[in-house]
C-alpha cells in the first residue's frame, strides 16, 4: 500500500453549542495521537449509532421492551398532536444532523462559516435548514416593505424594484448548486480534518424561484457600451463582486425562494443573486444593486480574496466556474463501516460546466474503477446523488469516486492540480478525495504518496 498521510479527527455532538464546548475542552489531537483515536473513535461512533452490528442484524438495542413480539409504548397510547409545531421540526432522534463550523477558521460570529452535513443527507436536495452559509458581516435581517433593489450605471432607465414589484414578473424555477471557492480549500497540502462535513460541506443544492436577471435588465435597456455587471449586498460588508455581462443574461436568477419558501435570513432574505455553477461568493446575498459598466471593478472580494495564487507569485484571475467534482459521503469518517458484507456506497457529483455524465468509483486507490448508478433527476449544474452496491471484506480499503460532466472533463488527481498550480492556493481544489476504510471500521481521510 502507497504511504498515507491522514487528517485529524474533530469532535461531534448533537448540538452546536455541545460541539463548541468539547472543542474548548478538547482541542485537535497532535498528529502523534492521531492514529490511536481513530480506532477508539470508531467504536464509540459505532456504539452511539444504537448498536453493535454484524451481517446487517442488530445485537444490542436501547430498549429490549420496544422489540418484537412485544407492543412497544409508542403503539398502545395515543401520540402527540403536532399543533404545537406550526413550522414544523425535525424528530429529536435526528437533532445531530446540523450545520457546523470550525472555530478556528473564522475569527468571529460576524465573518464565519457554517457546513453542510452531507453525510446525512439521502439524494441531491438540501433541506433549508442545513443549507452551508458563508457571512462577510454578520446577517442582515431586512423588513421586505422597506427592501429596494436599484440598477444604475450604462443603462436607458435607472429602475428602482420593491419586493412586491420583482414578484410581480413571471417567475423561474431551477435546481443548483451553491459552492463556495474555499470548499476543500484546507486540504491543498494535505489532509487535514477527518470529517466529510468539514472537508466538503461548504455547499448545498435547492430549487430556487425568482426572476430571471436578463427580464430586470430588459426593462432598464444596457446601453451599448454595457459589458459588466456589478452586484453588491445590503449587509455591512458591503459585498461586491463583477460579473460579466453575457452570464447576467444567460443564466442568473434574483431569487426570492428556495425550496419553496422564502428565503432564510442567513441565505440573503428578502432577495439574493443565483449565478448557477460559478464559485459561491458571486451570489451575492441581500442583494441591494446592480450597476451596469464598461469594466470589471477588481473590487476588494476579486483582488484580496478568491483569486488563485500560483508558484510564481502571480495569481490566476475570473477563475469563476466551479470544475467537476465528486464526494463519496458514507462510508467516511463520520460513517464508519458496522459490519462485514453487503454495503452500499453513496455520494454527491457536481459540475459548473453542465450536467455530471459518469461517476466512477474505486475502492483499491484509484487502481480500478467501477461506473456508480446516477440518480435521476441528473440536472444541470446541480447535485447528482451517485451510488454503488459494494461487499466489504473486513480489511482496509481506499474509496474514491471521480466524475466526469458532459464537456468531457475529468475530475483530476491532487497530484496533477498541484503539479499545474502549486500547493499555495486554498480555491478551487475539486481533486478527488481519499477514504480510507480500516480493519476496524474506522475511515479516515488519506492523501496517497
Amino acid at each position: 500500500m502507497s504511504d498515507k498521510t491522514k487528517g485529524g479527527r474533530l469532535p461531534s455532538a448533537a448540538s452546536d453549542e455541545g460541539y463548541a464546548q468539547r472543542y474548548r475542552d478538547n482541542p485537535p489531537p497532535s498528529p502523534e495521537r492521531r492514529r490511536f483515536l481513530t480506532g477508539t473513535a470508531a467504536v464509540g461512533m459505532a456504539a452511539g449509532a444504537g448498536g453493535l452490528f454484524t451481517g446487517g442484524r442488530e445485537l444490542l438495542a436501547s430498549n429490549p421492551d420496544s422489540l418484537p413480539p412485544n407492543v412497544p409504548d409508542w403503539s398502545r397510547y395515543l401520540g402527540a398532536g403536532v399543533d404545537a409545531y406550526p413550522y414544523g421540526a425535525p424528530v429529536e432522534f435526528e437533532s445531530h444532523v446540523v450545520r457546523r463550523s470550525v472555530e478556528w477558521l473564522t475569527a468571529t460570529t460576524e465573518s464565519s462559516v457554517n457546513f453542510t452535513p452531507i453525510h446525512e443527507m439521502d439524494g441531491f436536495v438540501t433541506p433549508n435548514g442545513l443549507c452551508f452559509e458563508r457571512h462577510h458581516g454578520g446577517m442582515a435581517i431586512i423588513p421586505p416593505d422597506d427592501y429596494r433593489l436599484m440598477i444604475n450605471g450604462l443603462v436607458e432607465r435607472p429602475l428602482i424594484f420593491t419586493l412586491q414589484d420583482l414578484m410581480r414578473f413571471p417567475p423561474e424555477s431551477r435546481f443548483h448548486f451553491l459552492e463556495c471557492a474555499a470548499n476543500s480549500g484546507m486540504e491543498w497540502r494535505g489532509a487535514q480534518l477527518n470529517g466529510v462535513q468539514y472537508t466538503h460541506g461548504m455547499i448545498h443544492c435547492v430549487y430556487y424561484t425568482g426572476v430571471p436577471l436578463k427580464t430586470l435588465l430588459n426593462e432598464a435597456g444596457i446601453k451599448t457600451s454595457g459589458k459588466w455587471i456589478l452586484a453588491e449586498g445590503a449587509d455591512s460588508s458591503g459585498m461586491t463582486r463583477s460579473i460579466p455581462l453575457e452570464k447576467a443574461l444567460d443564466d442568473c436568477l434574483v431569487a426570492y425562494s428556495q425550496n419553496g419558501e422564502r428565503l432564510r435570513a442567513e441565505q440573503g432574505y428578502p432577495i439574493r443573486l443565483v449565478v448557477p455553477g460559478w464559485e459561491g461568493n458571486m451570489w451575492v446575498k441581500w442583494l441591494r444593486r446592480l450597476e451596469v459598466g464598461d469594466q470589471p471593478w477588481y473590487h476588494r472580494e476579486e483582488t484580496s480574496k478568491y483569486t488563485d495564487l500560483l508558484p510564481d507569485g502571480s495569481a490566476r484571475k475570473f477563475t469563476w466556474t466551479m470544475d467537476a467534482k465528486s464526494v463519496i459521503t458514507s462510508p467516511s469518517p463520520e460513517k464508519p463501516m458496522l459490519s462485514e458484507g453487503p454495503q452500499v456506497i453513496k455520494g454527491l457529483a457536481w459540475s459548473g460546466h453542465g450536467k455530471i455524465a459518469r461517476v466512477d468509483v474505486s475502492t483499491d486507490g484509484g487502481i480500478n474503477w467501477q461506473p456508480a448508478r446516477l440518480h435521476e433527476p441528473v440536472l444541470s449544474k446541480s447535485l447528482t446523488f451517485f451510488s454503488l452496491p459494494w461487499s466489504w471484506s473486513g480489511g482496509e480499503a481506499l474509496l474514491q469516486s471521480r466524475a466526469v460532466d458532459d464537456t468531457g472533463y475529468v475530475q483530476p488527481q491532487m497530484a496533477a492540480l498541484q503539479e499545474a498550480r502549486g500547493v499555495n492556493s486554498i480555491y478551487h481544489n475539486n481533486s478527488v478525495q481519499t477514504w480510507l476504510v480500516n480493519a476496524n471500521g474506522a475511515v479516515d481521510n488519506v492523501r496517497l504518496g
